[in-house]
């Protein structure tokens, strides 16, 4: 039976470090159906991370395929796109093929060269937003060009583009093949001028990166091109990046709000409005562009979010814990609402982001504890780490950032959806934690900005609200963390 609208659908693909999904909604913002293919993800010694181009084309045309099963192509009018940010992958722009894998936003295999560069942090800070991190694309692009012979080659042929994720999807999936690139994945670089909207010259000449091999940068709304859909060709209207897709899930940014997305890695983010604003140890990032406006925000990245609970369930499997990751996810929100005195667990799975910004931190637990305690020591570091971004986010905040204080959280992602999670971050911030009951948070933030020029009805959505308690345990562990982390720290800088 086919679903029939009284006006135009939008497609939405999302792609992910887990999976790749598409989703169709209607005019008033209702999901009509929904596709989603798991992605692998191949690791080496905890330093590289990888995945499959192939594989990750193929996933996101057989989520097109399914999600309009029931749907009349005809009646889909416009697509957007999220990508993960910062990975990048090599490619043949004249023929097609591909010259690396996708080296995953967590893969740090360059932190060496990178680490080369550290006199110039602040004035890479100050054109890009962003600190020196080899989560970063440019320590990537440098690799494959001294690793790789057939991207030595091809740099000779001059048919090389190293680009985003976002832009090899692009070139991949569109009927022109376009070489573009957003301002979200083009600011995750390390490449990118913040304030021109465009790769800078000092720093491609800083780094060694030709400019002739990177895409063109354009808005966030822009003419991608066009995309195969059952056989029909739909303009793909936006691109942008999963975490700066995912602020805008429930409309437009409140300056008031603090915002949390909790999927693979954490991300807290406050608006800045038109400004660019830095905050030592965290970031400035562009998150929209289009031809009326540019906005930025504040934001702190935790590394080790969900990829800190499978990595730790997977530690614990060898040794002690006899549950498989899925039954460990279905026991946490009994284990959360039961565990009064776990251990620390000192998070530096991915390498340890903002404030600190330690690569090569020391993951470890403070203190014995059983299996379930554990992972309520993983779950509660990284609300210790979100908390200390928003502190710092704060506390070190310029006056002209903030017209008044924080006032509540939004947050969203697979972790968000743990209560007891969001309890510990509403009785150690003092605020009012808020979790919008909505699906998929970056694909309806996609939507909200493909249509928010238009008249669309958006549809209302309900929320849970967690108000803070006095919680004197939980304030006790904090405060252990915060000095125990300080310590391990201060050995390694």
């Amino acid at each position: 039976m086919r679903i029939e609208p009284k006006s135009g659908y939008t497609l939405v693909l999302d792609q992910g470090s887990q999976s790749s999904r598409a989703i169709v909604y209607s005019a008033a913002g209702d999901e009509l159906h929904a596709a989603q293919v798991a992605v692998s993800t191949h690791r080496d010694s905890g330093e590289r991370v990888e995945q499959d181009p192939a594989e990750i084309v193929g996933s996101l045309k057989t989520a097109i395929a399914d999600a309009v099963t029931d749907i009349n192509p005809k009646l889909i009018t416009k697509v957007g796109l999220a990508t993960q940010r910062s990975s990048i992958v090599c490619w043949n722009h004249v023929t097609g093929k591909t010259l690396s894998p996708i080296i995953s936003w967590q893969d740090r295999r360059a932190a060496d060269w990178l680490a080369q560069f550290h006199e110039h942090r602040a004035r890479v800070q100050q054109l890009t937003g962003l600190l020196l991190s080899p989560h970063y694309g440019v320590s990537k692009m440098r690799w494959c060009l001294d690793n790789l012979p057939d991207v030595q080659h091809c740099l000779e042929q001059d048919e090389l583009t190293i680009g985003s994720l976002s832009s090899y999807l692009q070139y991949a999936l569109l009927d022109e093949r376009p070489l573009c690139v957003d301002p979200a994945n083009a600011s995750r670089t390390l490449l990118y001028d913040c304030r021109n909207m465009d790769w800078s010259d000092e720093l491609l000449q800083l780094f060694g990166i030709p400019a002739a091999v990177l895409p063109a940068c354009v808005p966030t709304i822009h003419d991608f091109g066009y995309l195969r859909v059952a056989g029909l060709n739909v303009p793909l209207s936006l691109t942008t990046g999963d975490q700066s897709a995912a602020l805008f899930a429930s409309g437009d940014v409140d300056p008031a709000t603090v915002y949390a997305n909790l999927g693979t890695g954490a991300f807290v983010q406050r608006s800045s409005g038109n400004r660019v604003e830095q905050i030592e140890g965290l970031l400035c990032s562009v998150v929209y562009q289009d031809d009326e406006q540019t906005q930025y925000v504040v934001e702190g990245t935790v590394n080790g979010a969900g990829s800190a609970l499978t990595y730790v369930t997977n530690e614990l499997q060898r040794g002690e814990l006899q549950l498989e990751h899925k039954e460990v996810v279905a026991h946490l929100p009994e284990w959360l609402a039961n565990t009064a005195s776990p251990p620390l667990f000192l998070n530096g799975v991915s390498g340890l982001g903002a404030p600190w910004w330690v690569p090569d931190f020391p993951t470890q637990f403070l203190g014995d504890g059983t299996p379930a305690e554990k992972v309520v020591a993983v779950i509660e570091s990284i609300v210790f780490l979100m908390q200390v971004n928003f502190e710092t986010m704060y506390l070190k905040c310029p006056q002209t950032l903030a017209t008044g204080s924080a006032q509540r959280w939004v947050v969203s992602g697979g972790l968000a959806n743990l209560d007891g999670l969001c309890q510990r971050m509403a009785d150690l911030s003092g605020l009012t934690v808020v979790r919008p009951d909505i699906n998929e948070g970056t694909s309806r933030g996609v939507l909200h900005l493909l249509n928010r020029r238009s008249n669309t009805t958006r549809p209302q959505y309900t929320a849970t609200v967690f108000e803070p308690h006095n919680d004197q345990g939980l304030f006790e562990r904090y405060a252990r963390w915060r000095n125990a982390m300080a310590e391990v720290i201060d050995l390694h800088s």
